[in-house]
């Protein structure tokens, strides 16, 4: 059976010269083929695949990359009304708000998404939500902002200064915005090469303050890639997107 199925798609991309192949029907099935192909790949999320233990229905996992302007709304919704027209991107005054590549999948190509690594959600900014025309971006004055999480920083500790090279380092703790700060610091000791004991201080994040601005991320001095990164994971426009303890290989 399999090597008949082998042949036959063989012959269909490459027939025989006297197979007498009609070439208009051939090619109305591939065309065929390739719109069910690209429907499919329109609808697909870049993220992993879940299955509820409940319905068996198995649902896109959030895109910890896909990380939406404060005010968003829940992305089915965002997705249908956000026009693409670039405003957001326009009034923000760090760029932090870029045109999303495949974070959201095809269908949400060019819709607004959050880059820390290029600007950082400014605190005491709300322009994006005064200017979007459809309502994609809800428009909440500057202190309802405030109480709006987009993400949650987490420490790379592998990059980390103190963590990983024992160098001191206050970046992130005297960075954060947040009146009351979101990244906390612990006095600790470590051992250099040389058996020395040297005196840092290791940055940790509160996650019940931060609201994934991304400014510890964009000043961090490690450039090549931050020691200290946001992910979408915490944000209020989706409560199935929450930090939890959950073992994922429980079942």
């Amino acid at each position: 059976m399999a090597n008949k199925v082998v042949r036959w798609i063989a012959n269909f991309f490459n027939p025989p010269k006297d197979a007498g192949v009609d070439l208009q029907r051939r090619h109305v099935t591939a065309a065929a083929v390739v719109g069910l192909g690209g429907g499919w790949l329109f609808h697909a999320q870049p993220s992993e695949r879940n299955a509820d233990a409940n319905s068996g229905v198995r649902e896109s996992a959030p895109n910890p990359g896909l990380i939406r302007p404060p005010g968003a709304v829940a992305e089915a919704e965002f997705l249908a009304k956000c026009i693409r027209c670039g405003e957001c991107m326009k009034a923000c005054p760090t760029n932090a708000i870029q045109p999303a590549a495949l974070e959201a999948g095809l269908q949400g190509m060019w819709s607004p998404v959050m880059k820390m690594s290029v600007g950082y959600c400014e605190y005491k900014c709300n322009l994006c939500t005064q200017v979007c025309p459809t309502g994609a971006i809800a428009k909440m004055p500057l202190e309802k902002k405030h109480a709006v999480r987009i993400g949650l920083a987490a420490v790379d500790k592998s990059r980390c200064l103190p963590y990983a090279y024992g160098r001191t380092c206050y970046v992130c703790q005297e960075q954060c915005p947040l009146p009351k700060k979101a990244i906390w610091q612990e006095d600790a000791t470590v051992l250099n090469s040389e058996g020395e004991k040297i005196a840092v201080k290791l940055p940790h994040v509160d996650s019940e303050l931060c609201v994934g601005c991304g400014t510890c991320e964009r000043k961090c001095p490690v450039t090549d890639q931050a020691a200290i990164r946001v992910t979408s994971v915490g944000e209020t426009r989706n409560p199935k997107n929450q930090f939890t303890w959950r073992d994922r290989y429980s079942g």
